[in-house]
């Protein structure tokens, strides 16, 4: 955690633009550039930047989700949506696309529901990293106590 005013001013206004931008490359994905993995790393910047700025413990408080069972879901999600297909006895992740297309997000089909599941293992998977890597007290030194009356201290030079 870092004490500085200006890194957790852009901290709290970035969270909600990125979790935006996220969204919107998720739903984007599948006609151009983007998609699930490029949205999940996105959402898990933002829970990330929020470690950075503020400490593990407020970014564990601001989104209280499990980021494992969330990569779970998300595995889970994208093997059913790829299984769909073989249960109609076509190949493994043949698409499957509603007929109509729904305004402002275009056709929706198998290859969305499958980026959704990427989306929530690249989220759940990079926040818990980051946060066991932040919680660790010898990877995270500004989290440190200060030295007991009983520690030498250095001479400073």
């Amino acid at each position: 955690m870092y004490e500085s005013m200006i890194l957790r001013t852009i901290a709290r206004v970035m969270l909600p633009l990125l979790l935006l931008l996220s969204l919107f490359m998720v739903v984007r994905g599948h006609h151009l550039p983007g998609g699930g993995f490029v949205g999940g790393l996105l959402a898990s910047a933002a829970i990330i930047l929020q470690i950075v700025a503020f400490g593990p413990d407020y970014a564990r408080e601001i989104v209280p989700v499990n980021y494992l069972r969330v990569a779970a879901i998300g595995v889970g999600s994208a093997a059913c949506w790829g299984l769909l297909a073989l249960l109609q006895g076509k190949p493994f992740m043949a698409a499957r696309w509603l007929d109509t297309p729904i305004p402002g997000i275009g056709k929706l089909g198998t290859p969305v529901m499958f980026d959704i599941g990427v989306y929530l293992t690249v989220i759940g998977v990079t926040t818990q990293l980051a946060l066991v890597l932040a919680e660790e007290p010898g990877l995270y030194p500004l989290r440190r106590s200060p030295p007991s009356p009983t520690e030498p201290v250095a001479p400073e030079a």
